[in-house]
């Protein structure tokens, strides 16, 4: 089982956070956390590296749906959407999939949580740079 589900699209980086901010929201997330990994990669390091962002996507309901199930939960949240910077333009937005995170955690009632946060992410992704169908 793949660890997380990704997609490219026909946007640089700044449009892409953009889209990407908007498809949480839509589904239900906010963005706790924006890491700047090229940024922070260059000050403590001083080493070049593709612009590469990490966004701490949070569903509130699901997160504390999450956390009455197992208190250890908030170890493994929010749930991370990584964009990276591809050639020409393009943006690999990737997000990862809790059904397969939550797998190391023995506790049934995460299944089901696990299987709603991926559909919601899977639609976030799908969202992203997606052609919408002009008003009829």
């Amino acid at each position: 089982m793949s660890y997380h589900f990704s997609k490219t699209v026909d946007l640089p980086m700044e449009a892409a956070v953009s889209a990407t901010t908007e498809a949480l929201k839509k589904h239900g997330f906010g963005v706790l956390t924006e890491i700047d990994v090229q940024q922070t990669l260059k000050k403590k390091l001083d080493v070049d590296f593709h612009p590469y962002r990490i966004l701490g996507a949070c569903n509130p309901k699901m997160a504390y749906q999450a956390l009455q199930a197992e208190d250890k939960i908030g170890t493994m949240l929010p749930c991370n959407v990584v964009l990276q910077e591809r050639d020409s333009g393009r943006t690999e937005i990737s997000a990862v999939d809790p059904v397969a995170s939550m797998q190391a955690i023995e506790n049934p009632k995460l299944a089901g949580i696990a299987a709603s946060v991926r559909a919601a992410l899977q639609e976030v992704i799908a969202d992203i740079g997606a052609k919408q169908a002009p008003p009829a």
